[in-house]
């Protein structure tokens, strides 16, 4: 799920912060997607079988939030994204034999009902970014995170997202159990002129550029009672997403997939995956062992000997991790070798992680 109640977060914040792909033996870099311009207007309708998404591919299919530890989903959930100088579109197909909604007011919950979600980081630095959730009755929620709710952060629910245009068609008949329904469908054009307050970089973006992104869809077992779709009582929601975040929550950016904006004809430019991924892939294991051992002995540590770390390293790294303590926590360092574009990475005790000035 995506935003969450400030009593789901302070739950959150009493959890071990173990991250399966933080934690792992090998670098398994997140989904990637090359973002074509619009050959046109788009004429947002819901509908995704216009002319000018042609050319757009599709995602995988969405996966459990948890990845391959899972089964794969029993409904088919996909997405595609298009761009041009004043919009970020986004179209999602959801698979559904009974669509249901109940939400009404702007800024609820959606996540109560079968909902879907939008995660956009343009910066990459897992601070400052946009989350947005709608219902198949086309209620949205949009919302901002300073930082992560596991460190700190709270939703900024006043933030809104000026210009947005969105819509949702039901192949099907909406909150109707008597029939079988195909699928509901979303439509979201984002403004740049709005994504832009936070985003930290070049918006629009220009070619080659990549943003971290992601998608959710939550998903509620129900049954049928006095005519009308209810919740199967104590059974918890379903979390379908594109890039796997391997462990239940959304809330977790350096697992989100990487979406490369291009100016190119459709189909013509290739994805380039981040020189950078491994590096920031090591300096996520520090973090989490570091909110481990401070969890565990009220103090963060001062070597990655002491974290169980010590020669933790990649192929593409030349020099770190580094690991100092600074006034506020920590901070670590890794430089990426040379060959893939010498720079450096650093994470500090919040998970913002970034390229400093050197």
């Amino acid at each position: 799920m995506g935003g969450i109640t400030a009593a789901t977060a302070s739950a959150i914040g009493g959890m071990a912060l173990l991250l399966p792909a933080a934690r792992g033996p090998e670098y398994v870099p997140p989904r990637g997607y090359v973002c074509y311009r619009a050959p046109g207007p788009v004429d947002i309708d819901g509908r995704l079988g216009k002319a000018v998404w042609a050319a757009a591919p599709w995602t995988e299919d969405f996966g459990d939030i948890e990845g391959d530890v899972k089964p794969p989903p029993p409904l088919r959930t996909r997405a595609k994204m298009l761009w041009d100088d004043e919009f970020f579109y986004v179209g999602a197909e959801l698979e559904e034999p009974h669509v249901w909604a109940t939400l009404t007011e702007h800024d609820s919950v959606i996540f109560h009902d079968n909902d879907f979600e939008i995660f956009i980081d343009p910066d990459g630095d897992s601070h400052e970014y946009y989350e947005i959730e709608l219902n198949a009755l086309g209620t949205e929620w949009d919302l901002r995170l300073p930082k992560p709710y596991r460190d700190g952060g709270s939703a900024v629910n006043e933030w809104e997202i000026p210009g947005l245009r969105l819509a949702v068609h039901v192949e099907g008949t909406l909150n109707d159990p008597s029939d079988i329904d195909r699928f509901w469908s979303v439509e979201i054009a984002f403004p740049w002129s709005a994504l832009g307050g936070f985003a930290g970089v070049p918006c629009p973006p220009r070619h080659g550029d990549q943003w971290r992104i992601n998608f959710s869809r939550v998903e509620w077992q129900t049954t049928v009672q006095d005519g009308r779709y209810v919740k199967v009582p104590g059974r918890p929601e379903d979390n379908w997403v594109w890039s796997p975040q391997h462990v239940v929550d959304m809330h977790r950016p350096e697992t989100w997939g990487y979406v490369q904006f291009s100016t190119a004809e459709p189909g013509r430019d290739a994805f380039v995956p981040d020189p950078s991924g491994p590096g920031r892939w090591v300096l996520h294991r520090v973090y989490y062992a570091q909110q481990d051992f401070r969890e565990a002995n009220g103090v963060w540590a001062r070597t990655l000997g002491d974290l169980g770390l010590e020669g933790l390293t990649h192929d593409s790294i030349a020099e770190g991790p580094e690991l100092r303590q600074t006034a506020a926590g920590w901070e670590a360092d890794v430089r990426i070798g040379a060959e893939v574009g010498a720079a450096v990475w650093r994470i500090r005790e919040d998970s913002r992680i970034w390229r400093p000035k050197v």
